[in-house]
């Protein structure tokens, strides 16, 4: 991506600090924030942060010193500014002025070593960048806990202490106020409703899985590695206790897994982002197969049932067996659109449970996308299943032949003229042996 021209040198810039920094900031950025936003974008951070005390209310410094404090074009130091803004370190603001632009860069505080093992998103990046051995030893360097527990929260919040005027007999008689919890800026990424039905369908109780902080970890996840929406419904069933309490690790590991499967281990990694090109979507499908696939990656699950029963309902039974499979093996929905078409094509329009999982299961190690791969690929095992079967009949109709050897055959023909030769042989010896007695007896 250039970065070329998207400040200038001479452009002014002034640096303000809103909150206090922890004691320990330089150990979080150093062994926490450089490995993941590199040497260049921490520098640049620390300068800012050292300059602040040096400049002056009446003039601004120019993007020309951060190039000689830093060595470095200016094309890299926007770059670097970036990625601070990206990581939460950073707030920019850019003023038009009739000269130029003036900016003012808010430095926000990184969280201190032992905070920053609490924040899943940023632990699990370290882990990815920096490997499992060096994440423990710095884990639990930083993050030591307590020896001891806490017990319960009974601390009085503002409105159990006070009060800003005094009620009335009417409002005496108000239902106490509920806490009212904020929520993170990423919740709307997760449709929380869908998830609270299910997990009623389920019976689950829905408050003491989907609290604030659960919420919050999993729109991270979400984002983390960009899961869908069944996806996240399956790790958070895979993680639930017995006493169906969310087991944050587990989460965080059946997320990872999901990403894995989806991306052939693909390390996680923090990359500069680049705008894909749109594609070019005026192609339209011509033969029937094109318009068959074209169908097939557009409509959902449910609308293709019910287009194969000429327009009726689909029934819950169907939709609940779609539904299981879907979240079991992960299969996209024009796969699962394929795969339904086929399986009624071979059942006589009956879509069988069993039959489903069992080809389920094979689509989705063979990590089909789309609709077009899926079909090819049900041709594909169509065509090696009738060579097999060709392969079977044509053996059972052969097998029995020649089962019987010519040696076999011909052992009753040789044996009579062998039983003739000995018995012909024995005869002649016994007229040499009569006439040799007949002429030793004449002699006598």
């Amino acid at each position: 991506m250039n970065f070329i021209g998207k400040i200038l040198p001479v452009e002014g810039y002034y640096v303000l600090l809103e909150e206090s920094l922890p004691i320990d900031y330089a150990k979080s950025l150093t062994h926490l924030y450089q490995p993941l936003i590199g040497i260049q974008a921490t520098t640049l951070y620390q300068t800012l942060l050292h300059e602040r005390e040096l400049q002056k209310e009446s003039t601004l410094q120019t993007h020309h010193t951060l190039m000689n404090y830093l060595n470095l074009p200016l094309d890299q130091i926007y770059q670097s500014r970036l990625l601070l803004e990206g990581i939460g370190l950073l707030e920019t603001y850019k003023e038009n002025t009739t000269a130029n632009n003036r900016y003012t860069y808010v430095l926000k505080a990184p969280f201190s070593p032992s905070s920053f093992f609490k924040d899943a998103m940023l632990t699990q990046l370290l882990y990815h960048h920096i490997g499992e051995d060096k994440f423990t030893v710095l884990k639990s360097h930083y993050a030591k806990e307590n020896g001891f527990t806490l017990g319960e929260n009974i601390t009085a919040a503002f409105s159990d202490v006070f009060q800003t005027f005094t009620p009335s007999p009417e409002q005496m008689e108000v239902a106490p106020t509920q806490n009212n919890q904020t929520t993170s800026e990423n919740d709307n990424k997760v449709d929380f409703s869908w998830m609270e039905h299910m997990l009623k369908q389920r019976m689950i109780p829905v408050k003491k899985v989907l609290t604030a902080e659960n919420k919050k970890l999993i729109s991270q996840m979400l984002l983390l590695y960009d899961l869908a929406t069944y996806e996240i419904e399956k790790s958070v069933l895979w993680a639930l206790t017995d006493e169906n309490e969310l087991d944050r690790e587990e989460f965080q590991t059946a997320c990872h897994d999901l990403f894995k499967s989806k991306h052939d281990d693909t390390p996680i990694q923090l990359v500069n982002k680049v705008q894909k090109p749109k594609q070019q979507t005026d192609e339209k499908p011509v033969t029937k197969e094109e318009m068959l696939i074209h169908e097939l990656e557009t409509i959902s699950p449910k609308q293709l049932l019910e287009d194969l029963s000429s327009g009726g309902q689909a029934s819950e039974r169907d939709m609940k067996v779609i539904r299981q499979v879907m979240t079991t093996q992960g299969l996209p929905s024009p796969v699962m659109n394929v795969l339904i078409h086929y399986v009624l094509l071979q059942s006589d329009m009956k879509l069988s449970k069993a039959y489903l999982d069992t080809l389920a299961s094979h689509w989705s190690r063979a990590n089909l996308k789309t609709a077009k791969e899926a079909m090819a690929f049900a041709k594909k095992e169509k065509a090696k299943y009738k060579q097999s079967a060709a392969k079977k009949s044509n053996y059972s109709k052969s097998g029995p032949k020649d089962i019987v050897p010519d040696w076999f055959k011909e052992r009753n023909n040789k044996k009579p003229k062998q039983t003739e030769y000995v018995d012909t042989g024995m005869t002649k010896e016994q007229e040499k042996v009569a006439a040799l007695l007949r002429q030793y007896s004449s002699n006598n």
